[in-house]
């Protein structure tokens, strides 16, 4: 049976990394392969291949198919940007954030000029208010509400996000949510949105509207009301991002969204109450035993709680484990704890096979396991009566304080494989935390929907645990940070987990030591002496470079503000740099002012130490004062790091004197070693070309370009591209921006020269390593979810 189950979990795994997904047909004549296996494993029943061969196929060919149906849901490439009548009802509880409102669409009926056009079932629509500080959300907006049908006309694109190493996924997300689209609402005097119908559908989502509302009423702090409703209602959205950081930062951050301990927590507080109530009628236990009903009505209140906040993935996990286990009890089966958690794995794989790649998956499966195999044998022992309440009470204790130290020594190797970093004070935190949010504010989070009063008692409670978690973040070393570790030190620190915490003796537990060494201080792959590399970052529509040499750092631009409250630092740059290992840049560069090359820089700034910043910006911009040493950059100035010489050239001292464009005053660096050379150029145009052409010449002359102004009709000019004769060349820009970057003539101009040009929408980050040919990060990394876009 074990093996059946792990054959069916190899199967979906294996077809997971497909780079692309074969026929339909093929996945079918698998699962009737599968099948055959089967039934021919069942008339043989000693032909104990048979059986693994029909889970594995049937598991590989099931996954297949469900990719295969939710991938053909597509948009349409010829619809793209184009201005689209929808109707249909908003599915969920629209997210709020400073700039406006997001939620999810499901289209009902879709126009193109009048004709109906097809379009996917479900998309992701951005409903925006503007970028100013005292941007509101207007009338219809702020009436927006789950399970009302509208009237948008709306702009679509492809399901498109940055694809980075060791970055978050954004384009499995969506696929495994099932928004094949995303867009955003027109709302103007010729299409103005309508509401339709105020209840159309979603009547648990207009429910958890209702209680999200209320608590927001009803609770003054936002950042109070935003846990209470996370734990209410399931809308993590609400949480604001600087109490993300902190609970992260303390490790409790798994609490504060709708997991398996809550949704087991509420099951078995459920199941004694229905218990207790069922045994006080005759007629209610000679219908059904207690503990029969307990069971039945514990799962039934954990699938109605787990709908009730959103039906989220963690929740679903917990739902469909919880019925197996109840399932086999009712069956009579006393299957090992080990097969119990393997069903439940099958089962949760079947209905989303997504969700193997979720570190939430083998986090709460790889919690219960460890529990379950660590728990030590108990030897019967005769207790007074007037002592059993207090050993009661003891064992509860010892109890918990073993939970949390199995769970922290045997899930941190786990942590930092997922997070690259694990929190230090965790153990602590999570002490007081898990009682304090499962036992009272989770609680008065959900009877407060009965009576309000109580919201503002889970408010004062969360306030005053957030004020205690506030103190721990802040101690020296709160969190350990370690950058992504190859494949075999990370099996090596899993197998130390499971020796810490199994009941082993203590001179096997030490082995555990040098097992996890790998992990925690791995050995990083660093550019041999007189050698770099150069990473230019899927950013979007903006820049972001990091030249590495054996022992020093350069950032040069850190990407653009996404929006009032995100950037590429705190979003894309930060992350990277720490999953990279790196922990100090010797040399910030921000080439301009513009905002698509310094709307990360603040946060770079805070997030890490910074030797120098080296800029164009005009005396007085904040970002001087972020820096504990700045100047400006200008031609002429140079250095060498590890056999590595930086020079800058452009601008001149006498541009600062100037009336320039910010593009103008652009700093442009040569990277020079003794086998290449890479030129970048920020966002100068065609003079600025021609001045570098004048003063420079053939010093100009480099193997790597990235390409002016993102590839604008301004810049590139065929002298400026005959002076560098690039091999390569690279341009960041985001997928469809508003620009039209690259250009057509200026990508004509690159290629009949012969050079290779990669763009970011369609090779996210692009590695380039002396000695080793270059990489695309969506090419090397290439999934069949993954969006496939062309500069052409």
């Amino acid at each position: 049976m074990a093996g059946m189950g792990l054959a069916w979990l190899l199967g979906v795994a294996l077809q997971l990394q497909e780079r692309t997904l074969l026929p339909l047909w093929a996945y079918l004549l698998c699962l009737a392969a599968g099948l055959v296996c089967a039934v021919a494993a069942w008339r043989w029943p000693r032909a104990w291949l048979l059986p693994l061969l029909a889970a594995l196929a049937l598991g590989g060919g099931a996954s297949g198919w469900r990719a295969s149906e939710r991938l053909a849901d597509a948009l349409p490439p010829s619809l793209e940007g184009q201005d689209l009548q929808v109707v249909g009802m908003v599915a969920g509880l629209p997210q709020q954030s400073p700039v406006g409102l997001r939620f999810r669409f499901e289209i009902e009926e879709a126009r193109l000029n009048g004709v109906v056009v097809q379009l996917p079932s479900r998309v992701s629509l951005g409903w925006y208010a503007g970028w100013d500080e005292g941007a509101a959300l207007s009338e219809p907006q702020q009436s927006l509400r789950a399970g009302q049908r509208w009237r948008f006309t709306v702009r679509l694109r492809q399901p498109h996000g940055n694809v980075n190493p060791h970055g978050f996924d954004y384009e499995l997300y969506l696929f495994e949510q099932g928004l094949r689209a995303t867009g955003y609402v027109r709302a103007n005097d010729r299409s103005a949105p309508q509401l339709l119908e105020p209840q159309a559908g979603y009547p648990v989502d207009r429910l958890r509207q209702r209680v999200r509302d209320a608590i927001d009423a009803a609770v003054t702090d936002p950042r109070a009301a935003g846990v209470l409703a996370a734990l209410a209602v399931g809308d993590q959205s609400a949480i604001e991002r600087d109490d993300w950081q902190l609970f992260r930062t303390t490790g409790v951050a798994h609490l504060m969204s709708i997991s398996g301990l809550h949704v087991t927590m509420f099951a078995w507080v459920a199941g004694l109450v229905i218990v207790g109530l069922w045994r006080r009628s005759g007629r209610a236990v000679l219908w059904l035993p207690a503990q029969l009903a307990g069971r039945w009505g514990g799962l039934a209140a954990a699938a109605g709680y787990a709908l009730f906040s959103g039906w989220g993935v963690p929740a679903q996990r917990t739902v469909w484990m919880l019925v197996t286990v109840t399932l086999l009890q009712l069956m009579g089966r006393r299957w090992p704890w080990s097969l119990v958690l393997l069903a439940a794995a099958v089962v949760v794989s079947a209905l989303d096979p997504w969700a193997l790649l979720q570190p939430g998956f083998w986090l709460s499966f790889m919690a219960v396991g460890l529990l379950m195999a660590s728990e030590p044998v108990r030897a019967s022992v005769t207790v007074p009566t007037e002592r059993r309440r207090w050993h009661r009470v003891a064992d509860a204790a010892k109890g918990g304080l073993r939970t949390q130290v199995v769970a922290t020594l045997g899930l941190t190797p786990l942590t930092l494989v997922f997070f690259q970093q694990v929190s230090l004070v965790g153990f602590v935190a999570n002490l007081v935390a898990i009682p304090v949010v499962t036992l009272v504010i989770t609680p008065l989070a959900l009877v407060g929907v009965l009576w309000s009063p109580l919201w503002l008692a889970g408010a004062w409670v969360e306030q005053s645990l957030a004020q205690g978690l506030a103190l721990l973040a802040g101690l020296p070393g709160a969190v350990w940070l370690a950058p992504v570790a190859p494949l075999w030190a990370q099996a090596a620190g899993l197998c130390a987990a499971a020796l810490m915490v199994l009941p082993l003796p203590w001179r096997v537990r030490l082995l555990a030591v040098p097992l996890l060494m790998p992990l925690l201080l791995p050995v990083r792959e660093l550019p041999a002496e007189g050698r770099f590399e150069l990473l230019a970052v899927d950013v979007g529509q903006g820049t972001g470079v990091l030249v590495r040499t054996r022992s020093h750092l350069m950032v040069y631009d850190t990407g653009p503000q996404y929006s009032r409250d995100t950037d590429a630092g705190q979003r894309v740059l930060l992350p990277l740099l720490r999953a990279r290992g790196e922990t100090r840049i010797d040399r910030l560069v921000l080439s301009h002012r513009d905002l698509d090359h310094v709307g990360g820089a603040s946060a770079v700034l805070r997030g890490m130490p910074v030797g120098e910043l080296l800029s164009s910006l005009e005396a007085g911009h904040p970002l001087h004062g972020q820096a504990a040493q700045s100047r400006r950059c200008e031609a002429g100035q140079s250095w060498q790091w590890d056999g590595v010489r930086f020079e800058v050239l452009h601008p001149r001292t006498a541009d600062y004197e100037r009336t320039l464009k910010p593009n103008g005053l652009s700093c442009v660096i040569k990277v020079t070693s003794a086998q290449a050379t890479a030129l970048l150029t920020g966002d100068i145009e065609r003079q600025q070309e021609a001045e570098l052409l004048a003063t420079q010449g053939e010093a100009l002359r480099s193997d790597l370009l990235l390409v002016p102004h993102h590839g604008s009709r301004t810049s590139s000019t065929a002298a400026f591209l005959d002076a560098v004769a690039p091999k390569l060349a690279v341009v960041q820009a985001g997928y469809r921006n508003r620009f039209g970057h690259p250009v057509a003539e200026v990508l004509e101009r690159l290629h009949d020269r012969g050079v290779a040009v990669s763009a970011s929408p369609g090779c996210g980050a692009w590695r380039w390593a002396e000695g080793s040919a270059w990489s695309c990060e969506r090419e090397s990394s290439r999934r069949y979810w993954r969006h496939r876009a062309s500069i052409e």
